[in-house]
C-alpha cells in the first residue's frame, strides 16, 4: 500500500508491506524498515489490567507487582495483595498471587503462592521472594 503526502511542494511516498512475522512494516524516511506494533497491549497496560482484574475477582486490594514477564502464552505476573488489614499496619497479612494473562492482557488464571505479615522479611526464599 502506498501513501503520498505533499510537503512544501514536494511529494513524499511511503510504502507499507507485511513483515515476515505477519505484522505490518512501514518504511522509515531514511530507508530503514520499522515494524508497526500489533494489537498487543503495552506492558504498562497489562500491569494495570492485571491488578484491576485480580482485585475485581478476589475483592482484595492489589498493592504492587513484584514480578512481570512476557511468556509464549501471554504474560506472567506476581502480584502482592492485602488480604487482611490489621493495626498496626506492619501486622497486616499480605499474599503473593501468581497471575497468568493471555496476549491481550485478559486474566486466564491466578493462584496464591505465599502469605506473610507485611512487616516481616521472607528468610526462606532467595531474593526476598
Amino acid at each position: 500500500m502506498a501513501n503520498t503526502r505533499s510537503t512544501n511542494g514536494a511529494t513524499e511516498k511511503r510504502t507499507s508491506s507485511k513483515a515476515p512475522d505477519g505484522g505490518a512494516q512501514d518504511d522509515d524516511r531514511d530507508g530503514k524498515d520499522k515494524t508497526v506494533a500489533d494489537d498487543r497491549p503495552s506492558p504498562m497496560d497489562v500491569l494495570r489490567q492485571a491488578r484491576a482484574q485480580l482485585a475485581e475477582l478476589t475483592g482484595m486490594t492489589a498493592e504492587s507487582v513484584s514480578s512481570f514477564a512476557q511468556t509464549e502464552d501471554g504474560w506472567s505476573l506476581e502480584v502482592e495483595v492485602l488480604e487482611l488489614e490489621r493495626v498496626p499496619d506492619t501486622m497486616s497479612l499480605m499474599a503473593s498471587y501468581e497471575v497468568e494473562l493471555d496476549p491481550q492482557g485478559q486474566l486466564t488464571g491466578y493462584r496464591r503462592v505465599r502469605r506473610y505479615e507485611r512487616g516481616r522479611a521472607d528468610t526462606h526464599r532467595p531474593g526476598g521472594r
